[in-house]
């Protein structure tokens, strides 16, 4: 009877505009697959799926586009004003991400698996961790970077960022950090190299 060996996980931490995505590219160009987190946040509320379905009994149809989709927007404006709504909508969803998570990790066949998680310590995902990374990214960068991608105004980003570790909170508990404040990709690709490099040495 042969053992299945388990795939190691290694989390990859940052806020919002932390370039986490972009990281996560350079990476699978290694031959390291990830699992990202906000993907997953967002299959679970395609149109016909349980949570968008409850979501819209309890929210109403104010938060749907026309075609049945979820309107993103609308439903960030009201959870962002509205703590107890946000409470409400993550006590429904995050089980269902922490499940889905589980299972597409579970399926990982490279050296190591990288989670991408823009909360990964605040829903304490680093438990199921052999080893965590953290995005070093100033508070500014971020908020410069989700203006110029997303329609989000000032205040949301700063409700958003609110909602998350700051950067020196994460940073203290991760065991590893990838410094990304410039918009050099070539230098970002490079420290991407290094890292996995340590982080196969470490595993």
């Amino acid at each position: 009877m042969t053992v299945e060996k388990k795939t190691p996980i290694v989390g990859l931490a940052g806020g919002i505009g932390s370039g986490k995505s972009t990281i996560a590219v350079f990476f699978n160009r290694l031959g390291i697959q990830s699992v990202d987190a906000d993907d997953v946040a967002r299959d679970v509320v395609t149109v016909g799926s349980y949570c968008l379905n409850e979501i819209q009994k309890h929210f109403g149809k104010k938060i749907l586009q026309q075609d049945g989709s979820l309107d993103r927007k609308a439903l960030r404006d009201i959870i962002f004003k509205q703590p107890k709504e946000k409470l409400w909508l993550e006590s429904l969803t995050h089980p269902i991400i922490r499940d889905s998570l589980t299972t597409k990790l579970a399926h990982a066949t490279s050296a190591y698996v990288l989670l991408v998680h823009p909360l990964l310590f605040e829903t304490k995902q680093n438990t199921i961790c052999q080893l965590t990374i953290a995005v070093d990214t100033s508070a500014q960068t971020q908020k410069e970077r989700v203006l110029a991608r997303d329609s989000v105004s000032p205040g949301q980003i700063d409700s958003i960022l609110a909602s998350q570790l700051t950067n020196e909170e994460r940073l203290k508990k991760a065991d590893l950090i990838i410094k990304n404040d410039s918009n050099d990709i070539n230098d970002l690709s490079k420290k991407v190299e290094q890292l996995h490099n340590r982080i196969l040495e470490l595993l």
